[in-house]
């Protein structure tokens, strides 16, 4: 079997690369091309075109990037046309993935989706072109196949593959400082790492007995960091902030609490069991449109599956140096407000389902392909 995987950031990557592995596991010939990164490329993909080039954050951002934006989607059917793979997995990414699946849909080549976009955020409208272009749509959130269900699109739940990810992760051999630690997690793409982090690292001198560690991206040179890190930090305080690549998992497991922009890194790091405080801050004109479009209440992962407020959102104007201060504090100090969202946290865990998600997938995939 040939299967064509286009995932379009980090996120993406990794579960793809999980899935790569299980989708071996059924059939040691599969060849897979993809759109990825290097976890993908680890598991046995070979990359068409990597993450790091793909990753516009934003309206404002897509549209100043449109020209390279549909160059990327003529390429990627016409690579498809080319290699004539026996199925296509869509990995999220919907503003590229919704582009290429009706291409897909007319050339007879079976598509699976696995990862659903957030119709149910914005937009869920899409849901009928969903159902017109896609073969199979496979869900990782508990409430999303009720969700579905209320658009007559019967879709399949297999849990969240983090759960595998972060229980088959080894022990922590993460050396950093005798000091207790604070986890900053900015995101992977360069756009909202230059927007986060310079924000995050405003309340680094408000916490002098702690050590501020920065979860690098692997697609983002250590030197972009450190811009940032010079720029905000006189030398003494510098000193109280580092950054580890390819070691998010060890950090967590040390961190006393984390600073986390919003994204899937909230739910790691939940299921890691840190207290944290989600972040988001987009341009003016970006977040403007998201409020007239997005129709949940919450924007990050944890608050989302559990329906109610369980880590603190600071979004847009209320992402300051104050704020995030305060509420930090209140995650390292707290002690009701930390076992609260502990029991909270090990609620979610319960909500994800079991382990073998990305197995559950494979096997759904293969069973479908064939």
């Amino acid at each position: 079997m040939k299967y064509y995987i286009i995932a379009g950031e980090a996120s993406g990557d990794l579960h793809a690369s999980n899935l790569i592995k299980e989708l071996k596991k059924l059939d040691s010939n599969a060849e897979f091309r993809c759109w990825g990164g290097d976890k993908m490329q680890a598991a046995g993909g070979t990359i068409v075109k990597h993450y790091r080039e793909l990753a516009f954050m934003g309206f404002t951002e897509v549209l100043m990037n449109i020209r390279t934006i549909f160059t990327n989607i003529d390429f990627c059917k016409k690579d498809i046309v080319i290699w004539k793979p026996d199925a296509v997995i869509f990995v999220d990414y919907p503003g590229f993935n919704l582009r290429i699946a009706p291409f897909v849909k007319e050339l007879g080549i079976k598509s699976i989706w696995y990862i659903s976009p957030q119709v149910w955020a914005w937009k869920s409208s899409r849901v009928n072109k969903l159902k017109a272009c896609v073969d199979k749509m496979i869900v990782i959130l508990p409430f999303e196949k009720e969700f579905y269900k209320k658009w007559n699109y019967d879709v399949e739940y297999v849990g969240h593959p983090l759960l595998d990810i972060i229980d088959k992760s080894p022990s922590t051999t993460l050396r950093v400082t005798d000091k207790p630690v604070i986890a900053l997690v900015p995101g992977s793409r360069k756009q909202e790492i230059a927007v986060m982090l310079p924000e995050m690292l405003n309340v680094v001198i408000k916490f002098p007995s702690y050590k501020f560690v920065i979860a690098g991206a692997p697609s983002v040179d250590e030197s972009f960091y450190k811009q940032f890190t010079t720029a905000r930090l006189p030398d003494v305080q510098g000193k109280n902030v580092s950054i580890v690549f390819g070691e998010t998992y060890s950090l967590l497991e040390k961190a006393s609490a984390a600073i986390v922009t919003s994204g899937t890194a909230t739910l790691e790091t939940a299921l890691h069991g840190v207290p944290e405080v989600v972040c988001y801050k987009g341009s003016g004109l970006s977040y403007y449109i998201a409020k007239l479009l997005i129709k949940v209440k919450y924007i990050s992962l944890v608050n989302l599956i559990m329906d109610k407020l369980v880590v603190h959102e600071l979004i847009q104007d209320e992402l300051n140096t104050a704020n995030i201060e305060k509420e930090l504090k209140d995650i390292l100090e707290n002690k009701v407000r930390i076992s609260e969202m502990k029991k909270e946290y090990a609620l979610l865990r319960e909500k994800l389902g079991n382990i073998g998600a990305s197995e559950r997938a494979a096997k759904s995939i293969y069973e479908f392909s064939h």
